[in-house]
Formats: structure tokens, C-alpha cells, sequence
């Protein structure tokens, strides 16, 4: 079992930026690879980046690419996406998310473990 808690959302103005820490509890968490996706109001849950298990692959979501980074501390059962450049655009509540293995994945299909949530609104 994997249990996640996201922190860091907020209000911020176009341009800006913010940084979103996802604490993870399990003993499994460092042979996870990890995501984020988002969910603005009205729209489906939607990929944003997602991180292999050593650190090592990344991928992103056109949308953020260049301006959004993810990374992880598995010594601390840590992962963060750091926002910059901020749009309105943005808007969404970020969710972290733990897959079943090693590999990252664009799916959501292939996440087993979320977390709550925490609402990013950026304004223009």
C-alpha cells in the first residue's frame, strides 16, 4: 500500500510559480515510477508528467513541457513538480499518483495509489 499527501497549491499570478511536494508513506514507494495529472473544472483528469522509478525518465505533457519539472527523493518518499511560468490555463487541482511497477506511464489507467489533491489557481 502506498498513501499520498500533496502539498504546495495555491494562488498565483500568471508568470509565477509554485511548487508541489507529494509526501509518500509505504515501503514500496522507491520501486514506483510517479505522476501528476490535473483536473480543471469541467474537463477530464489529464496527464502532466510522470517519473520512473530511479529518477532517471521523465515525460511530459506538451501543455507544461519547458516549463514544468518533476522530480523525486526516494530517500525521503518524495516527489515534486516544480511549476514555472505559470497560465491561467493551469488551473486545475494536481493530483500525485503512484503506478504499480517501475515504469512511468502517460495512462492514468495504470496508477494504482492517488492522493486528494491540491488546487493550483493561477490568475491572469
Amino acid at each position: 500500500q502506498v498513501q499520498l499527501v500533496e502539498s504546495g497549491g495555491g494562488l498565483v499570478q500568471a508568470g509565477g510559480s509554485l511548487r508541489l511536494s507529494c509526501a509518500a508513506s509505504g515501503r514500496t514507494f522507491s520501486s514506483k515510477a510517479m505522476g501528476w495529472f490535473r483536473q480543471a473544472p469541467g474537463k477530464e483528469r489529464g496527464f502532466v508528467a510522470a517519473i520512473s522509478w530511479s529518477g532517471v525518465s521523465t515525460k511530459y505533457a506538451d501543455s507544461v513541457k519547458g516549463r514544468f519539472t518533476i522530480s523525486r527523493d526516494n530517500a525521503k518518499d518524495m516527489v515534486y513538480l516544480q511549476m514555472n511560468s505559470l497560465k491561467p490555463e493551469d488551473t486545475a487541482v494536481y493530483y500525485c499518483a503512484a503506478t504499480g511497477g517501475m515504469v512511468l506511464s502517460i495512462n492514468s489507467g495504470r496508477y494504482d495509489y492517488w492522493g486528494q489533491g491540491t488546487q493550483v489557481t493561477v490568475s491572469s
